[in-house]
Order: C-alpha cells, then sequence, then structure tokens
C-alpha cells in the first residue's frame, strides 16, 4: 500500500495519491495534474478513482481534466450534483484498490456533501482517514463556507452537523487511524490549524479543542461560530466552477503564455479595466516597476492573496515575471480560477527600461533605521498584518488596517500624511503599498523585514 501526500504550500492544501496492487486513486486533486499522472507512471498503476471531499471553495480541483485523461470514475457524497459526468454514492459505499478498500463516511458540516474516506486493509482493520475540511489537525472546517442558494441553513445549522458528524463518524474509530486533513495552517477554511501535516486520532482527541469530550453540542456550534472572518470573495466563485466545470488548463496556459513587446504590453495596459501584476519579489519590485502595477509575489501565498485582492475574476491581467516563472504564474492563477491572463512583458521590467518606458520605484527604510526614527505629526505607522497578529505585539501607535480587508480604510489616513508599512517579513506590505501607488498614494515608505526584524532589532540594541 503507497499512500503519499502532495502538498501544495500556496494553497495549504492536501491532495493524496493512494495505490495497491496497480489500483490508484486520487483524493481531491489539484488542477494541474501531471504529479498524479507521473506517480501512476512511476508505480505502474491505473488511476481508478478521484475521490472528492466536497465541492471546494480555495481552489479550483483537477477533477474534470483527471477523468478525462485516466477515465477514472468522479466520487462525490451524498446530496452532490454536478454538470459533468460524476456518481454520488451514499454513506457507507466501499471502493476496492486490490485487498485494501476505501468507504465513504457522510461527515456533513463544511458543506452538506461533505465526506471522508476511510482506508482498511485485507482485515478490514481501519488504518487511515481522509477527512477532506471535515477533521484538520487542530480544528475542524469553517462552518459557514457552504454555497446554500436556499439560505435554508445558517452556519450555525451546518456547526450542529458538524457536531453530529463527528461525534457519529469519526470518533467512534480508533485512536490508531491516520488523519490526513484537506488542509494545515494558513488556509482560510480553518482558524486554527497545525503545522503538521498528519497524525493520529488518539493525539487529536486530546488536543484538537473542537474534539474535547466535555464540549457539548451547543457549545461548539457557539464556538465554531465565535468571531468567523469573512471567507475570501472568490471562494463562491471556485465552488461555482468546481460544480459546473472550467477551461482546459492547457487552454488558459496558451492564451497567457502570449510574450508581448513594451509596445504591445502599452497597448493592452490602454484597455479599460486592464490590470497588470507584477510577481516578482518584493525586493526587485521596490527597486523598478510599472506604474501603477500590483505585486503579488510568487514566493508567498500568491494565489489565495490575488483572490482576496483581484476581486473581478473577469479583469484581464498582464503579467510581469522573473524570466522562466510565466508559465508558473499562468498555473497558479488558474488554481482558484483565474484564467484571465493574456499575456506577459518580454524580457520583463529591464527590457521595459531599456527601451525608455517610466517606472516607479518604493521607498525602504531598515527596520535598524525605522527604530531609531522619531515619527512627527505629519507621518503614521500602518500595521498590515491580521488583527490577531497584531494584538499579539505591535509597534506603539501604529494603524491596524489588515490587507486582506481590502484598501478600504478612509482615505484619510494616507490623504495628508507620510507612511510607514510593515507586516511581519515584508512580503504583504508590499502588496499593500502597490495597491496604494495604484490608487495615485505615493507618500509610503516600506519597512524591511517588517514587525519580525523590528523586533529583532530592539532586542539587539
Amino acid at each position: 500500500m503507497k499512500i503519499e501526500q502532495l502538498y501544495e504550500k500556496c494553497l495549504s492544501q492536501a491532495s493524496y495519491f493512494i495505490e495497491h496492487y496497480g489500483i490508484a486513486a486520487i483524493i481531491d486533486p489539484i488542477r494541474d495534474i501531471d504529479r498524479y499522472l507521473e506517480l501512476a507512471e512511476t508505480s505502474g498503476a491505473k488511476i481508478k478513482y478521484i475521490f472528492e471531499t466536497h465541492f471546494h471553495a480555495d481552489f479550483v480541483s483537477g477533477h474534470i481534466e483527471l477523468a478525462e485523461i485516466t477515465g477514472a470514475e468522479i466520487i462525490f457524497g451524498p446530496g452532490a450534483q454536478t454538470s459533468f459526468a460524476s456518481t454520488v454514492v451514499q454513506d457507507g459505499t466501499t471502493f476496492n484498490l486490490g485487498d485494501h478498500s476505501l468507504t465513504l463516511l457522510h461527515t456533513p458540516g463544511h458543506t452538506l456533501e461533505s465526506s471522508c474516506y476511510l482506508l482498511k486493509d485485507e482485515q478490514s482493520l481501519e488504518l487511515a482517514l481522509f477527512t477532506g475540511d471535515t477533521l484538520f489537525l487542530g480544528d475542524v472546517g469553517r462552518p459557514d463556507l457552504a454555497q446554500d442558494t436556499t439560505k435554508q441553513l445558517s452556519q450555525e445549522d451546518l456547526a450542529g452537523k458538524l457536531y453530529d458528524s463527528l461525534h457519529t463518524q469519526i470518533l467512534p474509530l480508533p485512536n490508531h487511524v491516520i488523519i490526513y486533513p484537506g488542509h494545515g495552517a494558513g488556509s482560510a477554511c480553518g482558524k486554527n490549524m497545525s503545522n503538521e501535516k498528519s497524525g493520529d486520532l488518539g493525539s487529536q482527541r486530546n488536543f484538537n479543542y473542537a474534539l474535547d469530550k466535555d464540549l457539548s453540542k451547543v457549545d461548539f456550534i457557539k464556538l465554531l461560530c465565535n468571531e468567523l472572518p469573512p471567507p475570501p470573495a472568490y471562494f463562491p466563485y471556485n465552488v461555482k466552477l468546481n460544480i459546473e466545470g472550467y477551461r482546459p488548463l492547457k487552454q488558459v496556459l496558451a492564451n497567457g503564455l502570449a510574450s508581448l513587446t513594451p509596445w504591445e504590453f502599452v497597448k493592452r495596459m490602454d484597455l479599460d479595466g486592464t490590470l497588470v501584476l507584477d510577481t516578482r519579489s518584493a525586493v526587485n519590485f521596490s527597486q523598478s516597476h510599472i506604474t501603477g502595477s500590483i505585486n503579488i509575489g510568487l514566493e508567498g501565498s500568491f494565489a489565495p492573496f490575488v483572490g482576496a485582492i483581484i476581486q473581478n475574476t473577469q479583469q484581464e491581467i498582464l503579467l510581469v515575471c522573473d524570466s522562466g516563472k510565466e508559465a508558473e504564474a499562468i498555473t497558479r492563477l488558474a488554481r482558484i480560477g483565474y484564467h484571465q491572463c493574456t499575456g506577459y512583458l518580454e524580457g520583463g521590467i529591464k527590457n521595459w527600461m531599456e527601451n525608455g518606458y517610466p517606472f516607479d520605484v518604493v521607498n525602504n527604510i531598515t527596520a535598524k533605521e525605522f527604530n531609531s526614527f522619531h515619527i512627527s505629526n505629519s507621518q503614521q505607522i500602518i500595521d498590515v498584518r491580521n488583527t490577531s497578529e497584531f494584538l499579539l505585539g505591535n509597534v506603539p501607535g501604529a494603524i491596524n488596517i489588515p490587507l486582506t480587508a481590502q484598501i478600504v480604510a478612509p482615505e484619510i489616513y494616507f490623504s495628508t500624511k507620510e507612511s510607514f508599512v510593515y507586516c511581519a517579513g515584508g512580503y504583504r506590505s508590499m502588496i499593500f503599498i502597490s495597491l496604494l501607488k495604484a490608487k495615485g498614494i505615493h507618500s509610503v515608505v516600506n519597512v524591511i523585514g517588517g514587525y519580525n526584524t523590528i523586533k529583532m532589532e530592539e532586542n539587539l540594541a
């Protein structure tokens, strides 16, 4: 028996390749499917099943294209309805992998169709549970992400269903069962996820707050629904694509990999609504960038920040990338259903500047300089970390404007004062600054290294 977890750090998302006696199953495949095909070929296996734990909101699954290439059957839990060929099965349905098996356990709560898959050996001994977004390590799935178009169920209703699912389907399983979740820390699908990628059920009984044996259903619902942050705006769009289907990735790549000279790039920029997305590092963006472009670097949580910040899923996008990174950028955009990239700048920013086109820069200050700097009444400090981070420690006098809350803060914050902007390490602050500069607000300074470096320099002083 082979179980391989494929973890996509950008999305904090785990998919699984399971193979036994030449029969393979994929659980929650990501959009670019070559990795699963390569594993099947290496293992000498045929992919027979594609199991979906639910309709994902935070990424677009690769189930359709994977099924088309392999002929595998796409499996969903009770109540799921799709616009493409799929098989909807009931609780307890079992699928054989050689002399091992996977059994669907219907676990509504995160969504109504949410299901887990229980792996058993030839003696029917429970080995592992693939829990999707029902149970994480240290947490459980949010109950407010299901796309209930009838509005018949509240998040409290779904939280109650999740409590029942945990207590009737998962907690009766033995402690040795290995939990393989759909996400880890960093995902917006939960609130308190561990950095660990797998762990046994016994440990979760002891350390996962949601599995506390003394926690009543009423208290569970209150705890789960308390202070839920708004879900990212692109989540409903991803659910729609996962239900209805999407354009093939090869077509998306072909459209996006159009090399544009600086002159052609300018012409496309002039079209109404076109957005220039610069995917280079914060350091490189600060040194030179196209005026009005937005910086979201590939080296960070690129796709989730694109989804949170670029809310128009049809807006034409032109890319500025480091050489050779264009296909990666387009693929990672496609993972959240952003198919609207129509070209990239040939030769990158260097070619742009060599052809005499205007560019902009971002002013920076080191953490050491910032710590010794006297902030006057005509200046202010902006902390763009999440509120939970801000409350754990911040620069005295800083205003907290979380990046993912969008730039909807009153314009008075930026109208007359020079702003010093920091995040944890410099990635988010540059995104924030690029958004401000795109709005014509240029009196901003980036604190290099962010709060982590600020505190380190303080400790060294």
